[in-house]
Order: structure tokens, then sequence, then C-alpha cells
């Protein structure tokens, strides 16, 4: 009867345990999959911030009309990037002004482009980062 008994508590001891295995994994499997879902639109908005049109020279003494939207990866990155405003766009001139027509024109230059201005601006950022640099506008003359 004892025996019984002590048999009868380490199964259900046992089964309780797996049951607590079994929420805790598939609670970490939850998060996690929340955790590199993909921001939705409405996410990407809230945290964006668009640099207006800039006009400069190229150094090929050509010049370009571009603007752009600047993905952060949080609400208060958003803030710090809205502060350094003048900063991304000095950057953004300091660029250009090095670049010829040639190296703009073209997927792959507007491409290469957007990567430098992402590297050169997560290198200002102290809270959050840079996600994506989108070109909203383009007139190269």
């Amino acid at each position: 009867m004892k025996k019984s008994k002590w048999i009868m508590g380490a199964v259900i001891t046992f089964s309780l345990l797996l049951v607590v295995v079994a929420v805790m994994y598939f609670t970490e499997i939850g998060y996690t999959q929340k955790a590199n879902a993909e921001p939705t639109i409405d996410e990407i908005l809230e945290s964006s911030v668009n640099i207006p049109q800039i006009t400069t020279n190229l150094a090929s003494n050509d010049f370009i009309r571009i603007s752009f939207t600047i993905q952060t990866d949080s609400k208060q990155a958003k803030v710090e990037l809205e502060k350094r405003d003048f900063q991304v766009k000095n950057l953004i001139i300091q660029e250009l002004s090095e670049m010829n027509a040639e190296e703009i024109q073209g997927k792959e230059g507007q491409v290469n482009l957007q990567d430098e201005l992402k590297v050169k601006i997560n290198s200002l950022m102290h809270t959050g980062k840079i996600e994506q640099v989108y070109i909203t506008e383009s007139i190269l003359q």
C-alpha cells in the first residue's frame, strides 16, 4: 500500500514536471518568434524619420536633388535621430560631394549609397540603431 502511494506520488510529480518544462519551452519559442518577427508597416512608420530634399553638387560637377526616409529600431532612436538632423544632413552632403554621377546611377549605386549612409549615421547614434535608409526621391543632373 505504501509502495503504491509512493509510486503514484512519483508519477504525479513527474507529470507536473513535464507540464512545467513543456510550458516553459513553448513560452520561450513564442518569445523568440515574436522577437524575430518583422515589424509591421505602422511600427516602421512610428520609428522612421524623413530627411527632406537636399540639393548638392557631386564631385563630377553634376548636382543631385535627393530625399530619404531613415528607419530606426525604436521610438527612442527616432527621437535621437530627429535631434541629430543637422549632423545627418551634413553626412549626406559630404558623402555625395565625394561621388560621381556614375556612382549613384542605377540600383547598385543607390544601394551602395544607402548602405554607406546607414553605417555612417549609425556611428553617430547613442540610442538604438539605423535599420534601413530609403531613397524616397532622386533627381540627378
